[in-house]
């Protein structure tokens, strides 16, 4: 789709924007992903329940929709959840493909959880690669 639009100045376009925020994630693959939840990790699956619905889900994955997702994860939120107190816990967040999921991390280290990455290639690299889901 072409516009005519003239960007205002200094914005960035949502490419440049998950580009910048890649560059601070320590993305993992499916295997790393599935380890790291083995050590502890939790992943967390921000994607919309329609998406669950369709494609299934990873068995002890942990869903939070993208839309509380901050709130939820922020130590200083009342709104946070239980598992939620600290900033050095690990979080693994997927979404279907992998980019949703890396502007939610680097929103997460932005609260100051610095351990927070991503699923490479989402849920999609996980069922690729033969890992355990539920319908």
């Amino acid at each position: 789709m072409q516009t005519d639009a003239i960007a205002p100045a200094g914005s960035r376009g949502i490419d440049e924007i998950l580009a910048e925020a890649r560059t601070r994630l320590a993305r993992l693959d499916a295997a790393q992903a599935a380890a790291a939840q083995g050590d502890g990790a939790l992943l967390v699956d921000i994607r919309p329940a329609a998406q669950r619905a369709a494609h299934g889900g990873i068995p002890g994955a942990l869903i939070v929709e993208r839309n509380v997702l901050e709130w939820r994860f922020d130590p200083r939120s009342d709104a946070r959840l239980p598992v939620a107190g600290s900033y050095d816990l690990p979080v693994v967040v997927f979404c279907q493909e992998g980019y949703t999921s890396s502007l939610a991390a680097a929103a997460l280290q932005d609260l100051g959880l610095h351990r927070a990455t991503d699923l490479a290639g989402g849920f999609a690299a996980w069922q690729a690669a033969g890992l355990p889901v539920t319908a």
